[in-house]
């Protein structure tokens, strides 16, 4: 059985449609190898079994399941077709998120297109057995049907669809539990940020050993809970800044710092520049 896996995307910037299709494979047919394909590969077979592995691992796809190939993998046929097959195929991409930062930036001007942080990790599960595929299946007719030119708009938001049902049919996998109690610690935290908050409150409220919460969120988010309020802070900070004219002491007491010297700290530590000189990149 091969363990529940999971393609995280962070966003912005969101992922972008390329162009679908249908696929045909009678008996005997093989799904092309191919390796660096730079884009995401989306399959979702509607009849018949498919038979594909990717750097390793192997997987028999059979009607409603998907299975999303990666850019820079190798993936290719372990059998060929014993059946006639069909599936549909989605091509999107996805850049990562640029950082930038004062060593790269000489003009010393931080974050002048998008000042905030990373809002959201759309979670895509590596295989899944949709629930009702038949709703999927109408989704990705829609884009088929669509003309070649003036479609943009039509074709980001049918995207958008489908993934967010896709991530929302792999929430029930056995590996959601931990990620479940992630989510639940990052909401408490962003709802009480101006309160001090600790493992122990955290495990009190959320009924769960400070270590496993721990754990959770350095699994989902790359931070611990104490990260990840440091960050949200900031990130609330930033916000206060730009469209208030409020002091920095204000700000640093409304975000949840006791004391402005160290708010300065930890803002310029993490940001690159003051919160004076942040704040004068956005004035008029």
């Amino acid at each position: 059985m091969i363990e529940e896996l999971i393609v995280e995307l962070k966003t912005p910037p969101i992922p972008y449609y390329l162009g679908s299709g249908c696929s045909e494979f009678k008996i005997g047919d093989h799904h092309p190898k191919r390796k660096n394909l730079g884009i995401y590969d989306l399959l979702i077979v509607v009849k018949g079994e498919l038979h594909i592995g990717e750097n390793g691992q192997q997987w028999k796809l059979t009607r409603g399941d998907t299975l999303l190939l990666l850019p820079e993998e190798e993936h290719y046929s372990v059998s060929p077709c014993s059946q006639e097959t069909v599936f549909y195929w989605v091509h999107f991409e996805h850049s990562k998120q640029q950082e930038n930062h004062p060593k790269n930036n000489q003009k010393g001007i931080l974050y002048t297109s998008r000042p905030f942080g990373n809002p959201y990790g759309l979670r895509l599960p590596k295989h899944s057995q949709l629930s009702n595929p038949e709703v999927f299946f109408d989704k990705i007719k829609q884009l088929l049907v669509l003309p070649i030119n003036n479609s943009f708009w039509e074709e980001q938001r049918l995207l958008a669809e489908l993934l967010a049902m896709l991530e929302k049919g792999g929430s029930n996998g056995s590996g959601s539990v931990a990620a479940r109690l992630a989510e639940r610690a990052a909401a408490y935290i962003q709802k009480n940020y101006k309160e001090k908050i600790t493992n122990e409150t955290l495990a009190s409220a959320l009924h769960f050993h400070p270590n496993y919460i721990v754990r959770c969120m350095k699994t989902k988010y790359e931070l611990t809970p104490n990260e990840y309020l440091h960050e949200f802070r900031l990130e609330r900070a930033k916000r206060l800044l730009i469209t208030t004219e409020w002091p920095i002491d204000r700000i640093a007491e409304e975000v949840g710092f006791r004391y402005a010297p160290y708010f300065s700290a930890c803002f310029k530590r993490s940001v690159g520049l003051s919160p004076i000189r942040f704040r004068k990149q956005f004035l008029k």
